[in-house]
Order: C-alpha cells, then sequence, then structure tokens
C-alpha cells in the first residue's frame, strides 16, 4: 500500500513534492555550510594565532634558582619541541663615534643569544643589513647612533668598564613587544612600549661582558629560556587557550617556583577565543533565519495542498483504511521528502563549498564537515515531518470525514490575533534592544586571562522577537486589507480583469489567508537578504576603513627615529600611480607627568590622503573640528581618557611640553581644547593630540615629519609600496593597506568572509525567488477548479489572466513593501548589537543597492513566472479540467 501510495504521488503531485523537497534542501545546504564554515573558521583563527607567535613560552628563571635545572625541566616538559637559553642585561647606554661626531644613547638592553637562536625562532629576528651572526643593532638603535655594519659601539654596563664591540649587522624585532615583555605581570603592569636601545650578541660575548656585573648587581642581568612548542591543539581557539595555559601552569608548578612563564602562545590564542565567539554569532545571525525561513518556505509549500490532502485523507478513510494507515502514508510522504530534500541540500551544500572555497568540506576537515552535513540533513528529516506529518496527524486527531469533505468552512481569526501578540512581541523587542544596546553592554565577555568566556545570547531576542512581531503583524495588515478593502482592490483590478474586477476582489477576500501568507513568506524572505546584505556590505567597509586607519593612508613611509626631514621630502615619492602625498607630524608631549603621542596635520589637505570619519571624533563633525584647527592654529584634539583625567572643558588651555629642537630642552607651549578626537590615521588606541602642524612647527623650531600618507585611489597599492621602498631603503619604513590588513585585523577578519558571503546571499536570492514564485505558483495550482468553474460561467481568457496576474500583482506588492520595511529596521537593529564586530564602529551603514536589486528582480521574475504560467492553465478546458480535479 505505501509503495503505491507513494508511486501515485510521484505521479499526480510530482510539482508538490519537487517544490517541498527544495525547500528542505535549502534549508539543509544553508545549515551544512555555515555550520562547515564555522568550523573551518575556528581552526584557521587557531592557526593564525599560533602562526602569528615566534616564541611561544618566555620562561623567565627566577633569582635563586638554577639554571641548568629549570632549563632540564622545561627541555622534558611534555609538547617542549625546543628551548634556548637568552640572557638579558641593562645598559646605562650605548655610544659610537662617526665621521668625527659621537653620538650616545640612553639606557638600553643587552641581549646574548646562542648561534641555534635564529634557525629555532626564524621570525624573531629580520635581517636588515650586515652579517647574521656576530653583533647586531636595532634598526633604531643603528639610527639614533649613525652607525652601520662594521662601525665600532661602546657598552656600558652598571658596575664595570665600557667594553667596545664591532656591529656585524642591523635588524629589526618584529616581536619586540612580547620579547621585552615584563614576565608574570598583569596587562596593566607590562612597559608601554619596548626599549629603543637594543643591541644582540652572541652568548659567549654575552657572558664575558656581564660576568662582573652578576657579582655586584645580579638582578641586572637576568636569564630568559625561549620555547618552541608543537603539542597538538584543538581546532576551537577557546578550547586551545584552555590547554596551552593548563600547560603554562603545570610547568610553572614543575620547576617549584623557580620560574615564571611568559605566554605568548595564550596571548594570541586570548585574542583569537573572542573572535571565534563573534564567528559563532555571525553563524546564529546569518544562518539561523535563513533555515528557519526555508522551513517556513517548506510549510508554506505543503500547506498549499492542505484542503486536498484533507479531502485526500477522507477519502481514503471512507474506503475503509484505519488512521494509523493513514498516518503512515503521510509518514512516507514525510520521508521521501525530508530524504530526497536533505540528500539535495547536502549535494548543494558540497557543489557551494567547492565554488567558494575550492572544496566541499568549506576548508573543515573531512570529519567535522561530515558532523555538520549529517546534522544538516537530521534537520531536513525534522522540517519535513514537520510541514508534512504533523498537519496530517493534527488532521486525523482533530477532524471528521464529513469535515474533511466540506468545501467552505467558517474562517475564525488566529489566537494570538485575538490576543494582539504582534503588538506585545514588537514591544518586547523594542525593550531588549534598549537593553542590550546601551554604553555598558558587551555582548561578547573575554575577559584578559581568564579561561572561561561568555556570550550573551539574549541580545538576539530583540531582533527575533522584532522579525517575529512584524512578520505577525504584516500578516494582521494583509488580513485586514483584503478583507475588508474589497472596492479598493476592485479598482486596482478593474484594468486587468474588466466587469470581473468585483469578482476577483472578492476571490481574494475569501483567498485572503493564503494570500497574507504568501505575502508575509515573500517580506521575510526579502527581509533576510537585504538585512544579511547590509550586514556583510558594512562589514566589509568597516574592515577597509580599519586597515586604512591603522596604515594611514593606501600606502604609509614612516621616517626612522632620528632621521629628520621636512615636508619637502614628499615630493620625492611622488612615483607612478600616486595622486597625492601629505606630511603627518608625529611627536611625543607631556600633559602634566604623562606622556602622549601627538599629531601634526595640515587640516586643509589631511582630507585628500586618507579618510576621516565624523565617529572618529566627538563635540563637532570631521570636517568642522579640521576647519577649527585652521582656523585657530592653537586649537588641540584630546582623546576621551584625557579629558576625563584632567577634567577639560571646551575653551580650556591645555599646556603641553614639546621638546625644542633648537635648546633640545622641553619648553610649556599652550594649546586650546577645541573637541575630542577618539581615532586617527595611526595613532595608537589610547591617549593621543591632534593638533596643527603649523603651530607645532613654529613653537617647537622644527618642521620635521614622522610619516607620509600617500593616496594611490584605491588601487595598486601593492606596485607604489614596492617602488617606494626601493627608493628609500632603510631611511625609511614603507607599508601598505593590503598588508597591513592582514596583520592588524582580527581573526575573525581574516578568515574568508568573501565565499561565505557569496553563499549567503546566494541562498537568500533563491529563498526570496522561491517565497513568491513558489509558494504562488502552488496555491495558483490548487485553484484550478475555481478558475474552471469562473470559465463554464462565462469568463474570458483575459479575464481570467488578469485574476492571475490581480493576485500576484497584491502579493509582489504586499511582500516589496513589508520585505523593506522589516529589512531596513532589522538591518537597523542587528549592526547595532553586533556593533563589537565592526572596528571603528560604522558611521554609515553601507546599502548594497545591486545586490538588493538583484534580488528584487529575481522575486519578480519568479512571482511573474508562476503568473504567466498559472495564467496559461487557467485557458485549458474547463471539462478536461474538472475532470482531472
Amino acid at each position: 500500500m505505501i509503495i503505491t501510495w507513494i508511486n501515485g504521488l510521484l505521479r499526480r503531485r510530482t510539482g508538490r513534492l519537487i517544490a517541498t523537497a527544495f525547500g528542505i534542501a535549502l534549508a539543509v545546504a544553508l545549515v551544512a555550510s555555515l555550520g562547515s564554515f564555522l568550523t573551518a573558521s575556528k581552526a584557521t583563527m587557531t592557526g593564525r594565532a599560533v602562526s602569528s607567535v615566534s616564541v611561544d613560552w618566555q620562561v623567565q628563571i627566577q633569582p635563586g634558582a638554577d639554571a641548568g635545572t629549570v632549563q632540564n625541566t622545561v627541555k622534558a616538559a611534555p609538547g617542549v619541541q625546543s628551548a634556548q637559553s637568552v640572557g638579558f642585561a641593562r645598559s646605562t647606554g650605548f655610544q659610537a663615534t662617526s665621521a668625527g661626531s659621537t653620538q650616545s644613547t640612553g639606557p638600553g638592553v643587552v641581549l646574548g643569544l646562542p648561534d641555534t637562536y635564529r634557525t629555532t625562532f626564524p621570525r624573531e629576528i629580520r635581517q636588515l643589513t650586515g652579517a647574521t651572526s656576530g653583533v647586531l643593532l636595532a634598526q633604531q638603535t643603528a639610527a639614533n647612533l649613525h652607525v652601520a655594519a662594521g662601525d665600532t659601539v661602546t657598552v656600558s654596563l652598571p658596575g664595570t668598564k665600557p667594553a667596545k664591540v664591532k656591529v656585524a649587522g642591523v635588524v629589526d624585532l618584529p616581536q619586540a613587544d612580547s620579547l621585552f615583555q615584563k614576565v608574570g605581570a598583569p596587562p596593566q603592569s607590562q612597559p608601554a612600549a619596548p626599549p629603543d636601545n637594543v643591541i644582540l650578541l652572541p652568548a659567549a660575548t654575552f657572558n664575558t661582558l656581564t660576568a662582573p656585573v652578576k657579582k655586584i648587581d645580579p638582578a641586572a642581568v637576568t636569564t630568559q629560556i625561549h620555547v618552541s612548542r608543537n603539542a597538538p591543539l584543538p581546532a576551537d581557539p577557546a578550547a586551545a587557550y584552555s590547554s596551552v595555559t593548563a600547560a603554562a601552569r603545570n610547568l610553572e608548578a614543575r620547576t617549584s617556583g623557580g620560574a615564571v612563564v611568559g605566554d605568548n602562545l595564550g596571548a594570541a590564542l586570548d585574542a583569537a577565543r573572542k573572535d571565534a565567539l563573534y564567528a559563532q554569532i555571525l553563524f546564529l545571525f546569518l544562518g539561523v533565519p535563513g533555515a528557519v525561513l526555508a522551513a517556513l518556505l517548506t510549510a508554506a509549500v505543503a500547506g498549499a495542498g492542505a484542503d486536498r490532502r484533507r479531502r485526500e485523507q477522507a477519502l481514503l478513510r471512507t474506503r475503509g483504511l484505519r488512521p494509523r494507515q493513514v498516518a503512515t502514508t503521510a509518514s512516507a510522504e514525510a520521508g521521501v521528502v525530508g530524504v530526497a530534500g536533505g540528500l539535495l541540500g547536502v549535494g548543494i551544500a558540497a557543489l557551494a563549498g567547492r565554488a567558494a572555497f575550492g572544496t566541499a568540506s568549506f576548508g573543515a576537515s573531512t570529519s567535522s564537515a561530515a558532523v555538520w552535513f549529517a546534522l544538516a540533513l537530521i534537520l531536513g528529516l525534522a522540517v519535513a515531518a514537520a510541514a508534512v506529518l504533523v498537519p496530517a496527524l493534527r488532521d486525523l486527531r482533530t477532524g471528521t470525514v464529513s469535515a474533511a469533505r466540506k468545501v467552505v468552512g467558517l474562517a475564525r481569526s488566529p489566537w494570538w490575533m485575538r490576543f494582539g501578540l504582534d503588538f506585545i512581541l514588537l514591544a518586547a523587542s523594542l525593550l531588549v534592544f534598549r537593553a542590550s544596546s546601551g554604553n555598558q553592554y558587551a555582548l561578547v565577555l573575554a575577559p584578559e586571562g581568564v579561561a572561561s568566556i561568555s556570550v550573551s545570547y539574549w541580545a538576539f531576542l530583540g531582533p527575533a522577537l522584532l522579525w517575529i512581531g512584524a512578520a505577525l503583524l504584516l500578516w494582521r495588515l494583509a488580513i485586514v486589507v483584503l478583507a475588508h478593502g474589497r472596492r479598493p482592490l476592485a479598482r486596482l483590478a478593474r484594468p486587468l480583469t474588466g466587469t470581473l474586477a468585483g469578482t476577483t476582489a472578492a476571490s481574494m477576500s475569501r483567498q485572503r489567508r493564503p494570500l497574507a501568507r504568501a505575502i508575509v513568506l515573500l517580506a521575510l524572505a526579502l527581509s533576510f537578504a537585504a538585512s544579511t546584505a547590509t550586514f556583510n556590505a558594512t562589514y566589509r567597509q568597516q574592515a577597509e576603513v580599519d586597515a586604512k586607519l591603522s596604515n594611514g593612508a593606501d600606502v604609509t613611509v614612516t621616517q626612522s627615529p632620528g632621521v629628520s626631514v621636512g615636508p619637502g621630502a614628499g615630493s620625492a615619492l611622488k612615483v607612478a600611480g600616486v595622486r597625492h602625498v601629505e606630511p603627518l607630524q608625529h611627536r611625543f608631549a607631556y600633559v602634566g607627568a604623562d606622556l602622549q603621542d601627538l599629531y601634526g596635520v595640515q587640516p586643509s589637505t589631511i582630507t585628500s590622503a586618507t579618510s576621516l570619519q565624523d565617529a572618529y571624533f566627538a563635540g563637532g563633525t570631521a570636517k568642522s573640528l579640521m576647519n577649527k584647527l585652521a582656523v585657530r592654529p592653537e586649537s588641540l584634539l584630546v582623546s576621551e581618557e584625557t579629558v576625563k583625567d584632567f577634567q577639560l572643558t571646551l575653551g580650556d588651555t591645555v599646556n603641553l611640553r614639546l621638546q625644542d629642537t633648537r635648546t633640545k630642552a622641553l619648553r610649556t607651549v599652550p594649546f586650546h581644547y577645541a573637541g575630542v578626537v577618539k581615532e586617527f590615521p595611526t595613532a595608537p588606541k589610547d591617549s593621543f593630540f591632534v593638533a596643527n602642524a603649523t603651530y607645532i612647527a613654529k613653537t617647537t623650531g622644527s618642521n620635521a615629519v614622522g610619516a607620509f600618507l600617500v593616496d594611490t585611489g584605491g588601487t595598486h597599492q601593492k606596485s607604489v609600496a614596492n617602488q617606494l621602498r626601493q627608493q628609500v631603503g632603510t631611511s625609511a619604513t614603507v607599508t601598505d593597506v593590503t598588508q597591513t590588513r592582514s596583520t592588524v585585523g582580527s581573526s575573525l577578519t581574516s578568515v574568508d568572509l568573501a565565499g561565505l558571503t557569496r553563499i549567503e546571499l546566494g541562498f537568500a536570492v533563491l529563498l526570496a525567488a522561491a517565497s513568491g514564485g513558489i509558494v504562488l505558483a502552488l496555491g495558483l495550482a490548487e485553484r484550478r477548479r475555481t478558475f474552471a468553474i469562473a470559465t463554464v460561467l462565462g469568463a474570458t481568457r483575459r479575464q481570467l489572466r488578469g485574476l492571475v496576474l490581480s493576485e500576484a500583482a497584491v502579493m509582489t506588492a504586499g511582500g516589496l513593501l513589508g520585505g523593506a520595511l522589516i529589512g531596513w529596521a532589522l538591518s537597523q537593529m542587528l549592526i547595532k548589537v553586533l556593533t563589537g564586530v565592526f572596528d571603528p564602529p560604522p558611521s554609515v551603514i553601507a546599502v548594497p543597492w545591486a545586490y538588493l536589486a538583484l534580488t528584487l528582480g529575481a522575486a519578480i521574475v519568479a512571482i511573474a513566472a508562476a503568473a504567466m504560467n498559472a495564467a496559461r492553465g487557467s485557458s485549458r478546458p474547463p471539462v478536461e479540467e474538472l475532470r482531472e480535479l
């Protein structure tokens, strides 16, 4: 019996089964795709965090501990690949004589490195000039002393005579912040910046020079053991962080207090685990609504034939089938569409992964992808059961044979409409949104150094309630308009249906529930597409803004410390592809006892090389504050932290102490507080000042430039940067925005969101088209009997075609209007709730008009195709149509 029933469905209800399976396939494919991508993204974040660290652990040997014993313990610890002993000594200064001029520096640091150090940790030291072994100077130290390979430097150590060493090469220390950390100290106690003066010595030379120092001042010489680990880590950054920090604590326990671990690897994973949670949040935001929408589409497709299914069940029961046997036939139908849709969805996901990422598993391991595909397949079966089996069982339990065979029944408003659930949900959504978008609210809470990390998922209740409440409100409005707006509907339908306009309006009023369902489904699909596309466009916009903000411009040429060039040097940087070169001063200024960065700008031309958003400032727009600096040169833009610390009000005089280049002494320079600066190109995240460059040059006697911001028009950044590197050599550092995008962006922005975006938006287009076209087509197909009777009663083909097109037009208009409003509100709310994903927060939302036009066009084409197909079907001979029905 089951096989016979399934064969009959496949022959007579092919279209409905295919449409139902297609809805299930969309849900399965979307969940499988996003789930596999989420797993792969977490693994990518862990891998990037690990690769960003050169020295995994810096084990500081404590005073009184035996260095040999500690080193043996470290080498024997599980997961340790190699361990190298590194000496640190404090120097009172360096001195060198070059071209008859003697240069001296302040205190510095002397490192003693074993011969195999650079082989073990190749990314810790970057060679610039000279030999790769022997005495090496840090780039800034070489610039301060005006020396190069082959010159002699005098090293002064406390309690011993100065020693002369011959420089073999000049190097850069890319990981200086972690290399010179205060091991074991909390983040707030770490040095504000690495030392300016550093010299690297071979271990034997270091031991010879520091032997007398150890006798006089043992604290002046310390030993660290730098560790490289090869222990396998979990793919999830949070789990990897817990594993690494536990191993570090275990090592400290093994040494019985003889060592403290500086966990560089754990610090990198600590940052990555927060990004992983944001990726999980994006999965919920992007995956769950799409899967729910696909499930609703499946339910709508199955529900389009609900009346027919009830009549078929009644017929089976009148012919002697028991309710259990009828339920078995419904179960078989659900199983067929569930399995078919699930397998089709898994296939679509695999093809999408291969097209967007080059692999069917989206970059995840085969086992992880298989787990997500299996879960998605189970989801498909659940959707099939909910859309097909559950309604059938409910009809069997609550209905009777005579009631099921009725063509016309009494319609009663649904319970949620009588109780005003839509208004309640919208009010609750507003309350949750106001609470979750407050200034002190944090969506992701990841305390630094703490293993536990949490996400406030309840914040998503606001957008979820908005989505559901707006959908119910649109349903209510559609029902009201269709039930009580017959006259306006008739007037609108008259150009298409002529004298059948009243009948058309009455038909739409009678079919208001399925028509309202189609309108709401189309609106939800369009709002999902609009909100997803808007979020992705804004995300890409802010990722680019973040990269340019950190780099300063398309290309930035930063002068080496000790090198003094004026603004005129920028003319030499105008190579092919450069549109504008903007000088940017960088000084340091004391406000009270606090030392902060000071940036000098040319207010009238700064925006020619870089973008300044209004979100970077407070107390005025970017344009108005730049005008203040131009009109009143002594104006000063101050960070929020400084304003709060010093209780400043607009117009207050701020006395900064700047170095006068003529006397080399600090002098007090008066400024007037004119506004707040939150972000600025090349500036740090904490406190800094922005002022007029001309005023700074006038008061300090120097117009020396710290960096040149180079505008290339947003193109050819790499090629321009390569040209400039060849031109400036080692006298300056050249960075471009493409390089900065991968180094300063979070691990979340580093994953391949471009491929994921294409997948998401592709699914959104399919959902929008299916919600409009398939639902309308099936709804009209179920009314062929009505069209046939209308033909018998004298309706012309033109009138029937107009009836179909009128319904399609009403559905399209309602869906587009509702989708636009819901999509706009949802985009605003989601971007506000997910502000933590953006750095910096967007000042304007990016609207992808081209994609929205594509989605709108796809939906309209699908609806038009469904309407025209139904119109052609309505012209069939009525006798033939009624015989088939």
